[in-house]
């Protein structure tokens, strides 16, 4: 298998210290006391990169299971449940909601542009009778960013529990758990942590926990159970078996990061670059606003095969960029900037690679994007 440059939003590349903290020889995590105490611990350490105090959870599964796990465990049959719509993953959590029985309210943005926070407080002020509701931090298709920070204390205000995919943005984005009031915050391995694919994280508050252990019903699963994971210190029992190296390599990835003390200023400088490069080369941002400074999505000029360009770039020059998908297929490409991604020789050449090859299907850029990156990071 041939080893490219992977600047796409997810998978990202992966440090060495994280693949050789996984080739370590492990113990039996679920007879082993010592393990209990690592993961805790590691558990700990997320916390502290998330600023919460609220429980913290490592499950085994892509970033996908831990927003299916919290939808599982919150909803009921005929649970209204509000889902925050102004993107494709935002729109997605409403099929989580429905699997489990919960009644979907959607409150739809502008899918160009973050949510409108004002709009919102005043869809509230008409019906907060929810359950819960749902939002997306950085929704990756588009590369919208959406204020968390305001919309989670709006929510809390009104009685409603919060749920937050952070999985694009958290390790590249501010991220203040219990200052912004998220009840659950889930996280991935693999977008701005950078260890391999495999692992969901999240912090679950006492608030949930509570509404869990209050259900009517029992949760209509047993993977997707939070509540399980409950007092596992205490009882010293996991409810599966932990995949241990995957853990371990989470837990140097994690500690790469708390190491870091400019990464979110890194990942600002190197977002505002990338947007700058591209604006005045004469290509087009996808979004008008609420930019992530974790993945840029750029549209594809008139007349460029999206498909044709990506195999350019990897053939070319052994660089992994990616398309989108659903309404975006075909119309934009994605460049992920983001944990490891987000270096500055990286991404300067990902711009060289993405101008020449524009350049060979027939687009002329007005300017070098690479140098007026290098200029402005």
């Amino acid at each position: 298998m041939n080893v490219s440059q992977i600047m796409t939003p997810g998978p990202t590349e992966v440090r060495e210290n994280v693949r050789m903290a996984r080739a370590l020889a492990t113990t039996n995590p679920d007879l082993d006391l010592q393990f209990y105490e690592f993961y805790k611990e590691t558990c700990d350490k997320i916390g502290q990169f998330l600023n919460t105090y609220n429980e913290v959870r490592i499950l085994s599964g892509e970033g996908i299971l831990g927003l299916e796990a919290a939808c599982a465990s919150l909803t009921e049959t005929n649970d209204r449940v509000l889902v925050i719509d102004n993107g494709i993953f935002g729109e997605g959590f409403a099929d989580f909601v429905k699997m489990y029985g919960g009644q979907v309210v959607f409150f739809k943005g502008d899918r160009k542009c973050k949510i409108d926070v004002i709009e919102l407080e005043k869809f509230l002020e008409k019906d907060h009778d929810f359950k819960y509701a749902t939002v997306v931090h950085c929704d990756t298709p588009s590369g919208v960013l959406n204020d968390i920070d305001k919309i989670c204390p709006l929510l809390k205000k009104n009685g409603i529990l919060t749920v937050v995919d952070s999985v694009a943005a958290m390790g590249g984005e501010d991220i203040r758990v219990d200052e912004w009031e998220i009840d659950i915050v889930l996280g991935a391995s693999q977008k701005c942590v950078s260890a391999p694919t495999g692992l969901t994280f999240l912090s679950i508050s006492e608030d949930a926990f509570k509404l869990m252990q209050h259900r009517e019903t029992p949760i209509a699963s047993y993977y997707c159970n939070l509540l399980v994971w409950k007092e596992y210190y205490e009882n010293k029992w996991f409810p599966y078996t932990p995949p241990i190296s995957d853990i371990v390599g989470l837990r140097q990835a994690i500690d790469n990061i708390l190491e870091d003390s400019e990464v979110i200023e890194r990942h600002e400088s190197i977002g505002n670059a990338t947007r700058k490069a591209v604006i005045e080369s004469g290509l087009n941002l996808y979004i008008k606003d609420g930019y992530s400074n974790t993945v840029t999505v750029i549209e594809i000029p008139e007349g460029i095969n999206d498909k044709e360009l990506l195999k350019h770039m990897l053939e070319e020059f052994n660089i992994f960029i990616a398309g989108s998908f659903g309404y975006l297929k075909g119309k934009v490409i994605r460049i992920g900037h983001m944990g490891e991604n987000a270096k500055k020789d990286k991404m300067a050449y990902t711009l060289l690679a993405l101008q020449n090859s524009l350049k060979a299907l027939g687009f002329q850029c007005k300017k070098d994007m690479a140098q007026i990156f290098l200029n402005e990071v």
